[in-house]
């Protein structure tokens, strides 16, 4: 806004619209008094968001003041509702003193976002809020940086274009920021790849996604002169999209991130890929119906601080393909429960029990929004980790390396106990918050407010005393200040250097000299105290500012602790066992269980689990399932892939013994969805999911494949069936788990020599069935359709017809039927033919393609063409 309309303002609507302008897509949060204030749109967006009144007060510029406002000490739950609509809040306090000329000076803080949650209040402990940035290359490529501001450790990638949906997807940020000169058509693929997600996206000046700036400001944080130790040097475009990252990041904090302790990137080969539907079937942190329970990261979180269950699940979800640091987490686990150290876990989850959130704390110690309380929790922690450190001496391995990293000099928790009241105030500007002893002069004018009463009781006894006035009181209250009150039949009685200061219906008020120079002491010790430890406060902040790279490392520390001695409890509970990493390719499960199953059966006490052995290795790489629908096709499937995930991360497993080969992947695809937002019927996006699997799946690879093909009709779908089975076995040579209800497919064993036919165990008593659970050799012989149905309580006289129809379909198959061969390989002539100019744009490849040979490729088709 021009400065000359601001004139036509009142001075403090003036500057409120000053500060509106520098943030013109963010609500703004004003400060007036105890509340903060929105004014105009902002006013209007507010009501309406958070369902509060929105008023109209005064004129501005000749037009009404339109207004809305919550509590200050109510702001964190307003805030929550707000981000969790995707809105951003700028918070604009008062800075300067109360009285002066004009309006309170005032300023812009912090800006809360989506993606830039540091308030306890606002966030979930076991969930990070991450921030990531992406940036558009040369060809298309990208560049990623992603953070969250919590935890002090920046990400970077790069990737193919076609990539960057599973990067989102694995990373789940809660804010994406993009620069705002983008492509439209980029800007619109950032748009399809955030729905159905909780995603927010924020457009950023094009000049902060420059990879100089980005470097620049990572070796800054870092406190290097090379990103080589960190093998994070070769990465231009992530530098790009680490620079507006970070830029953001500190725009929305108000100050440089000085937390930010580590570099670590991410490859495309470095982890087991598990796509979104594989985490959306395997249910590992939410059920099929989006609950957090009960899912896999809700039977292991067994955690007693929140960063524990962070850990934990950072480690479910990221499993590296390099097994060294799963066996060091496996190697740990049998350390705490074995031998000499076999009560060792139980000991340590006791001290763990009521720690703080280290991680979170030394964040906002670092940005300066810590509060009195926290510090107060993190010098109990402190204290803590000295006994967990001396728990784990003499160990070996991880348990050695977190032993040290749990120690922090006790300079530390020194200056926090000398400084901080062990009780103190929630807030710093309630008073009460730096120790006593701590410092002289605040001792001083504490002093005196401590000493108010016992002067005030003394004056009114020599008051009463002097006037003769029995009913006479001295007393306070914060609009008047000190006052002594009289009656009103008594007050021909008072002294003459009394002086009215208030007239009531029943009473009269006075102060007197000696109680005048007195109330400017009482006042303004109180207001010199309080700006005191204002200011002490920041110094013991400043103070602490060289603690926090320690701070940090002790927080990871105690975060992994949490999260092994949570995984050997799981481990000795449930009755799982360690399992064993070879170099051969093979999946080799005995009496494996699927964990949630298992557990939920437990807790309804509907029986026992059925185990089952699974054996896939060089010369069986496929297994055909067949039986009835409930009979625990679907189950047996999800608990092998369950099983290798567990054995990835670290953990035991639900098994009597378990040994795993390399694995790069699981990909699964399983139920029958649709997706109408984008036009993909359940056959469809079957298929789309097929062709993903099929196109991204190695030798090394887990593949479940339930029921593929049941979306259209049978002679379709079986034919897509087989030739899905067909190159999974032949090309792809994954190990596949491809359950179907399709018995023509039992015969592709016969003529494929690393598939085995399996069925899940069904018994007949008469018309019922009992599922058996037990995974056998060979085909199963039947579906079982009706009596599934039956026991869904599909109506009698539905089920009689269905047993009528059935037995005629069965007669009427006749063995002279021709029987089609669906694995044989397409015959040539069926092929057909590929033109020269087809075969020319096949081979091309745009997005490895300069502008020159994309050029060339054009005039060489052209030509193509004038001969054909």
């Amino acid at each position: 806004m021009m400065t000359e309309d601001l004139k036509q303002h009142t001075p403090m609507m003036a500057q409120y619209l000053a500060l509106k302008a520098d943030f013109p897509d963010t609500l703004l949060f004003y400060r007036m008094g105890d509340f903060y204030e929105m004014f105009y749109t902002d006013a209007e967006k507010a009501a309406r968001l958070l369902d509060i009144t929105l008023t109209t007060r005064g004129q501005s510029a000749g037009q009404p003041i339109q207004m809305a406002g919550v509590p200050f000490h109510a702001m964190e739950g307003y805030l929550a509702k707000l981000i969790r609509q995707g809105e951003s809040v700028a918070i604009c306090e008062q800075i300067g003193e109360v009285g002066g000329k004009g309006p309170v000076e005032r300023k812009v803080m912090r800006v809360v976002t989506p993606g830039t949650l540091t308030d306890a209040e606002l966030l979930n402990e076991k969930t990070e809020s991450m921030l990531m940035a992406v940036h558009q290359g040369p060809r298309n490529r990208c560049g990623l940086a992603w953070l969250s501001v919590t935890q002090g450790i920046v990400f970077l990638a790069e990737c193919a274009p076609d990539a960057l949906g599973a990067w989102i997807s694995r990373i789940a940020p809660s804010e994406l920021a993009y620069s705002a000169t983008v492509t439209t058509s980029f800007e619109e693929r950032l748009k399809r790849l955030r729905m159905g997600t909780s995603v927010f996206l924020t457009a950023r000046p094009e000049w902060q996604f420059d990879s100089a700036l980005g470097q620049t400001k990572l070796l800054s944080a870092l406190q290097a002169a090379s990103l080589t130790s960190w093998n994070a040097q070769d990465l231009p475009l992530a530098h790009a999209a680490a620079g507006a990252l970070l830029a953001y990041a500190e725009h929305t904090q108000g100050r440089t991130l000085t937390h930010i302790s580590s570099v670590q990137v991410q490859r495309d080969d470095a982890l087991i890929d598990l796509p979104a539907t594989t985490r959306r079937n395997l249910e590992l942190t939410l059920t099929l119906r989006g609950e957090d329970s009960p899912t896999l990261f809700s039977l292991l979180d067994t955690c007693m601080t929140g960063m524990g269950s962070r850990a934990l699940k950072r480690w479910l979800l990221e499993p590296k393909r390099e097994r060294t640091e799963a066996r060091h987490r496996l190697h740990a686990i049998a350390t705490l429960h074995t031998g000499p150290n076999a009560n060792l876990w139980q000991s340590l989850r006791q001290q763990l029990k009521g720690c703080a959130d280290v991680e979170r704390i030394t964040a906002r110690l670092a940005l300066r929004q810590v509060r009195p309380r926290e510090l107060v929790a993190l010098l109990n922690t402190l204290q803590k980790t000295q006994a967990l450190s001396q728990h784990l001496q003499g160990l070996d391995g991880q348990l050695q390396a977190i032993a040290t990293d749990l120690l922090t000099p006790p300079e530390c928790a020194n200056l926090i106990a000398a400084g901080i009241a062990p009780e103190p105030a929630a807030m710093v500007r309630d008073g009460g918050v730096i120790a006593s002893g701590f410092d002289a002069e605040l001792d001083e004018l504490r002093g005196i407010q401590t000493n108010c009463d016992a002067f005030l009781l003394d004056l009114e006894v020599r008051e009463k005393a002097r006037s003769g006035i029995p009913n006479l009181r001295v007393q306070f209250n914060r609009v008047h200040g000190f006052y002594i009150e009289v009656s009103t039949g008594q007050a021909s009685k008072v002294p003459e250097d009394y002086r009215r200061r208030q007239t009531l219906k029943n009473a009269e008020r006075f102060i007197t000299p000696e109680l005048k120079a007195f109330e400017d002491k009482a006042l303004s010790a109180q207001d010199r105290a309080l700006a005191r430890e204002k200011w002490l406060f920041e110094q013991v902040l400043d103070q602490l500012q060289a603690f926090v790279p320690m701070l940090t490392r002790t927080a990871q520390a105690l975060a992994a602790l949490d999260a092994l001695c949570a995984l050997t409890e799981r481990a000795l509970t449930l009755d799982w066992c360690a399992p064993q990493f070879v170099e051969q390719p093979c999946i080799d499960i005995t009496q494996g269980r699927h964990p949630v199953v298992q557990a939920r059966l437990a807790e309804l006490s509907s029986g026992n689990f059925i185990a089952n052995d699974t054996r896939l290795g060089a010369k069986q790489r496929m297994q055909m399932i067949t039986g009835p629908n409930m009979g625990g096709k679907s189950t047996y499937m999800r608990q092998v892939a369950l099983i290798v995930l567990l054995a990835s991360m670290g953990s035991h497993v639900p098994a009597t013994a378990c040994t795993l080969g390399p694995i790069d992947a699981i990909h699964t695809r399983i139920g029958a969805a649709d997706d109408l937002a984008n036009a993909q019927s359940t056959f469809m996006l079957e298929m789309t999911e097929g062709a993903q699997i099929l196109h991204a799946a190695t030798p090394q690879s887990l593949v479940l494949m339930d029921e593929i093909g049941r979306g259209t009709s049978t002679f379709d779908g079986l034919a897509l069936a087989s030739a899905i089975a067909t190159q999974l076995h032949d090309k792809t040579q994954a190990f596949t788990l491809f359950a179907t209800h399709y018995f023509e497919l039992t015969e592709f064993p016969a003529t494929h020599h690393a598939a085995v036919n399996v069925h899940v165990s069904a018994a007949e008593a008469g018309r019922d069935i009992v599922f058996l659970h037990a995974i056998e050799p060979g085909p199963a012989s039947k579906s079982y359709g009706v009596q599934v149905a039956r026991l869904a309580g599909m109506p009698a006289a539905v089920l009689n017809q269905a047993r009528h129809t059935l037995d005629a379909l069965e007669a009427n198959a006749t063995a002279s039927q021709r029987q089609v061969d669906l694995f044989a390989a397409a015959p040539v002539a069926e092929v057909a033919s590929v033109s020269a100019v087809e075969a020319a744009v096949a081979a091309l490849d745009p997005d490895a393609m300069s502008p020159r040979e994309a050029m060339d490729a054009i005039y060489q088709l052209k030509a193509l063409v004038r001969t054909v």
